[in-house]
């Protein structure tokens, strides 16, 4: 009888843990998909790997790969938080699937989440293209009870396939990857900030589509072959006011400690003010920019200063924000708490009064060393650009060389 209620009790051990085991998830390509507006699915391609116990992930949006080393799996519960933004993925899982919410908590927004495993394509190619798109596309957003604004539109297609960007004055709308089959032309990104779904009808020489940010924003937008269009340069659309001589700030860094304009370490210096957000891609892109060109070049007499507009609701959660970017991308420069509770330009601007308007983040201030403002950059045309991005660095350096050795 001993002996009975010992194996008794050993199966028992033995059945509850094989209860308790977590399940694994397969190792290789899945396709996930976040449902956006009007029953549009926006995908997208990532793969799982496991190193040393632990799971990792890399998103794809056309040359791009995103990084994840932060998942948490708790049971049949999963945690996929991408770098450096707010935003996360959590839902159930089992090996092949995951059904779950993209979260940012901050803004209040949930997008309902699936992905599959094996789904090696982005999009289907149902048909074969009608039209190719490569070139460039004069466009014209127009967001719902907003003012209408221009993109330029810069694709390359081969087959079915196509990547590219919309460049707008603000910046671009980043790594874009998709398809067009028949007559029609589907684009996405998702970079775990922004969740973006482009869908038009194409002819050889126009676009007529939507824009989907997510759940929550659609714009409607119309494109013309133009390979001559350029938008306004960077260095027209933000200027001091009438009145003011110099840009100012006073604002604490992530210890609490005030740094003002005229403080002693920026006299006799140039100065770089970027204004910034912790949730904004462009402002990310810009940031690596800045902080591998400050690493190879290491220039003397510069100092680089953020101002910070964080949407987080609290001051403790926009100081993390602001610590995780520094943390994740290695900046080496102040980054001050301009805002937090609100990424609103109009709100942005009354702490900048000098500026005529605050348009863009990223948007960067450059002042020569007699505290004269040189040039405003507004937005920012990141790798995702091409030509655009290789002529912004070597515009960048000249302008910083020429500054520095004034």
């Amino acid at each position: 009888m001993k002996k009975l209620l010992c194996m008794v009790s050993l199966l028992s051990a033995l059945i509850s843990c094989k209860d308790e085991r977590r399940p694994e998830l397969s190792e290789g390509i899945w396709q996930g998909k976040l449902s956006v507006m009007e029953g549009e699915k926006l995908p997208f391609n990532f793969l799982v790997e496991r190193e040393d116990g632990a799971y990792k992930m890399q998103i794809y949006n056309a040359s791009e790969v995103i990084v994840v080393d932060e998942i948490e799996l708790k049971g049949d519960s999963i945690r996929i938080h991408p770098p450096v933004f707010e935003g996360y993925i959590s839902g159930k899982f089992t090996p092949g699937r995951i059904e779950g919410d993209f979260r940012i908590e901050s803004l209040d927004r949930v997008v309902p989440f699936e992905a599959d495993f094996g789904e090696t394509e982005r999009f289907s190619a149902e048909k074969n293209a009608n039209v190719n798109v490569s070139g460039i596309w004069e466009t014209e957003f127009t967001p719902e009870d907003l003012e209408v604004y221009m993109g330029k539109g810069i694709f390359v297609q081969e087959g079915n396939k196509v990547s590219g960007t919309f460049r707008t004055t603000t910046g671009d709308y980043r790594y874009l990857e998709g398809v067009v089959t028949g007559d029609s032309l589907k684009l996405s990104a998702f970079d775990g900030a922004h969740a973006f779904l482009f869908t038009a009808r194409v002819t050889d020489s126009t676009l007529n589509g939507a824009f989907y940010s997510g759940n929550h924003s659609k714009e409607t937008f119309v494109g013309k072959r133009n390979e001559g269009f350029e938008l306004p340069p960077a260095d027209s659309l933000t200027f001091l006011k009438e009145g003011y001589d110099k840009f100012s700030f006073s604002f604490p860094d992530i210890d609490g400690t005030m740094v003002s304009s005229e403080d002693e370490r920026f006299k006799n210096k140039v100065v770089m003010v970027q204004i910034l957000g912790s949730w904004c891609p462009n402002c990310l892109d810009e940031t690596k920019f800045y902080v591998n060109y400050l690493r190879d070049h290491s220039p003397k007499n510069l100092e680089v200063v953020g101002l910070a507009f964080e949407y987080a609701k609290t001051k403790e959660g926009a100081i993390k924000s602001i610590e995780r970017l520094k943390q994740r991308i290695g900046v080496n420069y102040p980054i001050l708490l301009a805002q937090y509770g609100s990424s609103d330009k109009d709100m942005a601007q009354k702490k900048l009064p000098m500026l005529n308007r605050l348009l863009s983040y990223p948007t960067t201030i450059f002042i020569d060393k007699e505290g004269k403002v040189r040039y405003i950059h507004t937005g920012f045309n990141g790798p995702a650009t091409g030509e655009k991005y290789i002529e912004f660095q070597k515009e960048f350096d000249a302008l910083l060389q020429k500054l520095l050795r004034e």
